[in-house]
């Protein structure tokens, strides 16, 4: 008998941006020529993004009027660290509780009967933390077994699951909610660098809830969590990192990851499929964590996957950037929505990646 995903919620915060107006913003930001204008205009428009939302409202202002960035050509004074910390402070528990409500509301669950709590991120940590404040805003029991996930990058979902996954194995009577709150644009760096120029044009905030069960214990059947499989490329370990800084969190992300995925992710795949007994033959559908169109692009590449298999992903990216760990819960949620009109049962292989190199895998059937 496996653990089950009974149900997804998203939520992102109320500032919404077209990715043309962002580009205008880190154009001023970085105080690019008009040649170096040009190639990040470029790198906008093979983004794959339309739009991302964020925390901030200085994204969509002119300079001048700007209220968390200063005002100078320089955008002195710059945020600290301290000062980006109160702001995630002030507003992960909102984005959070919205995502938890769209959760339980599709299944009237009522959260006093949430035996576990699971909080994920890595662009934000206090405490007490968003566990506690979860506890007392959702009304869960004073003895809810909570654990905290962070800092481990775009795969820390991955974690969250096998945890729960663990969890209602060994207690079946488990309800496990796992909340997944990334405020990415948080942590913006201005330094006209390549590696910023890349994440600040893919990064973005959202949140994520996830109830996870046994299947002996619940008929809210959204995904059967079948095997996980991990494995670490320590000689890409310097394509992709993610510091704390004076000035907020510093992401090293540079453009070998996606050659990195491209040359790993067949070997292991097959490496998770045997784990599951499953072949290639019995995926019908994909859930790649979006870290950039370039990344879906060489996953469709290596699994040759027809437009289908993984269009949600695209979509996800399309319309809400790449929101950390949260993002492959935004592909799972739309993935679920799009499987409705399907009659059987869908193998699903998900992915994603993170510092380390990290590859985080697992296999999902649509229930």
């Amino acid at each position: 008998m496996s653990s089950v995903i009974s149900a997804i919620g998203t939520s992102n915060p109320s500032n919404q941006f077209a990715q043309s107006r962002i580009l205008e913003f880190m154009k001023e930001a970085h105080q690019l020529d008009s040649n170096q204008a040009r190639r990040l205009e470029k790198l906008y428009q093979v983004s794959g993004i339309d739009y991302r939302h964020s925390v901030l409202q200085d994204f969509g202002k002119q300079k001048g009027n700007y209220s968390f960035f200063g005002n100078d050509d320089g955008l002195n004074p710059f945020p600290t660290t301290a000062s980006r910390g109160f702001i995630y402070e002030q507003n992960a528990l909102q984005i959070a509780l919205k995502a938890v409500e769209n959760c339980l509301k599709q299944l009237d669950f009522n959260p006093q009967n949430i035996t576990h709590l699971i909080t994920v991120s890595c662009t934000g940590m206090y405490a007490p933390g968003l566990d506690i404040e979860l506890v007392e805003k959702l009304g869960l029991k004073p003895d809810t077994e909570r654990t905290c996930i962070n800092f481990m990058g775009c795969y820390g979902a991955f974690n969250a699951l096998k945890v729960a996954d663990y969890i209602c194995r060994a207690q079946p009577t488990a309800k496990v909610l796992i909340v997944d709150v990334e405020l990415c644009t948080l942590h913006f760096q201005k330094e006209n660098t390549l590696d910023n120029w890349l994440a600040n044009s893919l990064f973005a905030d959202g949140a994520a809830a996830v109830l996870v069960q046994h299947e002996a214990q619940t008929d809210d059947k959204l995904f059967h969590i079948n095997s996980f499989y991990s494995e670490l490329i320590s000689k890409a370990r310097n394509e992709m990192a993610w510091r704390i800084g004076d000035f907020g969190y510093e992401m090293q992300l540079t453009s070998q990851v996606a050659k990195q995925i491209r040359s790993g992710i067949k070997d292991i795949a097959q490496k998770l499929l045997k784990k599951a007994q499953l072949a290639f033959d019995d995926i019908g559908q994909y859930a790649i964590h979006p870290g950039g169109r370039r990344i879906l692009e060489v996953c469709d590449d290596a699994f040759q996957l027809h437009s289908h298999q993984n269009e949600h992903a695209y979509e996800v990216l399309r319309n809400f950037g790449n929101m950390s760990s949260a993002t492959v819960l935004f592909v799972l949620a739309a993935l679920s929505k799009k499987l409705k009109t399907k009659q059987q049962e869908e193998k699903i292989l998900s992915f994603a990646f993170g510092p380390g190199l990290t590859f985080e895998s697992m296999v999902l059937t649509y229930a």
